[in-house]
């Protein structure tokens, strides 16, 4: 059952809020995407895939206005033109997904040499090179360091031809569009009102929550998860898959306060949400796992290499145990009452 509502933006004692409040914020974002795109290639921040990685993330701002974009377009369908929302979401999709991967290879790797570091006993500065650990854990952070760094450049390789695609070029197009006319459905948009819509996707994070075990989170040794991770086969462990979408929920969740914000609206700060937080700690760690595993695979390698890898992806998979723990008790801080 879904538990009630998670803040009162969406109650609607408040009164109607109309359809111009979602133009106001869908044509914001548009602008900003379009702002980002502009800065972005004003900047020529390509970058260097070998080397150390671009900070600030050169493609976060463009990534950031895509997915509330997308994330707004999803939440509040009903009262936009169908056939022009189903083929702008899923292309927004596909452009934040894309341009996050280099990013998330990075960061992955120095999450992953970090922690060889730290279990290694080692005094070295982390981020400094597989050559400061011990033997063993320092050919499993080579062999990280190798594929990791090869996924990137693949990644960033990617990221340069998609923006130069016709894709890419109909989505700014789509976006542009967006930025001056929102393509609301007539029908639809007359006199309705954003806050049941909202309240929805409320109901739907509440409701993915409430199906989460929460009751056995934080679990010190979860003997299921390492032995999943180290088995032959790679897919993705689904253990994690509900955590993920109780993520891209609360993501969504947010994004629909913003819109009822309109003119108003100051995009929330993840930083300043624990819950967020937990889960996106959940998120990086559970991948991190997922790449020390991927590694452990490897043919011909080494025992202690293996040995190593193998205590780095338990080490992860801890990572995740102590997330979902955060979580359950961020979450039951935001809605007392709840279990």
């Amino acid at each position: 059952m879904a538990q009630q509502h998670l803040d009162p933006t969406t109650d609607t004692a408040a009164g109607p809020l109309p359809a111009d409040t979602l133009e106001t914020y869908l044509r914001a974002q548009a602008t900003e995407f379009l702002r980002a795109l502009r800065r972005h290639r004003e900047d020529g921040t390509a970058g260097d895939p070998a080397g150390p990685a671009p900070a600030p993330d050169p493609h976060r701002p463009l990534r950031r206005a895509a997915r509330r974009l997308s994330g707004t377009l999803h939440t509040f369908r009903p009262l936009l033109d169908a056939e022009w929302t189903e083929g702008t979401r899923p292309e927004l999709a596909w452009l934040s997904g894309m341009l996050a991967l280099e990013h998330a290879y990075a960061d992955r790797l120095e999450r992953l040499l970090q922690a060889l570091h730290r279990l290694s006993g080692t005094s070295g500065a982390p981020g400094t090179g597989p050559q400061t650990v011990v033997p063993g854990a320092a050919r499993a952070a080579a062999l990280l360091d190798r594929q990791l760094t090869l996924a990137r450049t693949r990644a960033h390789s990617t990221a340069l031809q998609a923006l130069g695609s016709s894709r890419f070029h109909a989505v700014t197009d789509r976006i542009a569009l967006l930025a001056s006319e929102v393509p609301l459905c007539p029908g639809s948009a007359a006199g309705a009102d954003l806050r049941p819509l909202a309240a929805a996707a409320e109901a739907r994070l509440a409701d993915a929550v409430a199906a989460l075990p929460l009751h056995t989170a934080g679990h010190p040794y979860n003997a299921q998860a390492l032995v999943h991770g180290l088995a032959p086969d790679p897919a993705p462990h689904p253990q994690d898959a509900p955590w993920h979408q109780v993520r891209l929920l609360l993501r969504l969740h947010r994004y629909a306060r913003e819109a009822l914000a309109g003119q108003d609206a100051t995009p929330d700060a993840p930083d300043h949400d624990p819950a967020g937080q937990a889960l996106d700690r959940h998120r990086d760690a559970a991948e991190a796992a997922a790449a020390a595993a991927q590694a452990a695979r490897t043919p011909r390698i080494a025992p202690a290499t293996a040995y190593a890898l193998g205590v780095l992806h338990a080490d992860q998979r801890h990572e995740v145990e102590a997330a979902r723990y955060a979580f359950q008790h961020s979450w039951r801080a935001r809605r007392p009452g709840t279990r």
